[in-house]
């Protein structure tokens, strides 16, 4: 039995609550378990200085974590300097959104996700993803609701999810307690046609087999499915 009581192939509780930030083209507050982490979507008319007259736009991220969204405060990043992690973090979100906008349809212009952790409780950079698709939806179909563009530049969904091992068991959506102690852990995400953006995965101890990555796999491919559905029927 895991810790939370879970089915090893069971997600945590999952809410996406659009529309939710007043001044945002786009948002989202996606909830997964007691991970919360809030997403916006700005629209910018104009593109970073190594992309004007290329004639194609931008989808750019920034995450952050706020100072009680883990049980001692942390510092600001904006005092103390963004951490390696953060980078990573945000270049991730980046490039998962990018994989599923065709970023000359969008023209030049650029839109700039936020994804602010309110709450962690481990999967913050997979949430993150998971909302920040719901909340670029929102934005693009402002978008052309405004007359901006002609017509919605996403060509498809996109979803991330986290698996370990514990207690050598393949483990769906790992809360920070499971993560902790895995013998492996592996983020994945992956598109709403079945496509693979990108896979993280780390040995915390011994090395883990070609069948135990393959179950990961098959488990990361369940449970973006079922995401992938609740991030549609959010935005109805």
């Amino acid at each position: 039995m895991r810790p939370s009581g879970r089915a090893f192939n069971e997600l945590r509780k999952i809410k996406f609550e659009p529309n939710v930030a007043k001044h945002a083209e786009g948002s989202c507050m996606v909830r997964c378990g007691d991970t919360h982490v809030l997403c916006t979507a700005s629209w910018d008319e104009t593109t970073p200085p190594w992309l004007r007259g290329g004639g194609r736009g931008w989808v750019t991220a920034e995450y952050g974590m706020l100072p009680r969204s883990t049980g001692e405060r942390m510092k600001r990043e904006a005092k103390r300097g963004q951490s390696g992690r953060t980078q990573e973090i945000q270049r991730l979100i980046g490039r998962s959104l990018r994989a599923v906008v065709d970023l000359k349809a969008l023209g030049e212009r650029q839109i700039l996700i936020d994804c602010d952790v309110v709450q962690a409780d481990g999967g913050t950079r997979t949430a993150a993803i998971c909302g920040a698709w719901v909340a670029l939806q929102e934005c693009c179909s402002w978008a052309v609701a405004e007359g901006v563009i002609k017509t919605n530049p996403i060509t498809d969904s996109v979803a991330a999810i986290s698996c370990g091992l514990v207690d050598g068991a393949p483990a769906l959506d790992l809360d920070y307690e499971e993560d902790s102690n895995a013998q492996a852990d592996a983020n994945f995400v992956i598109t709403g046609k079945g496509g693979l953006v990108e896979i993280q995965a780390t040995a915390e101890g011994d090395p883990f087999t070609d069948e135990q990555f393959a179950a990961l796999l098959s488990l990361a491919k369940e449970g973006c499915v079922s995401i992938t559905a609740m991030q549609n029927e959010a935005l109805g």
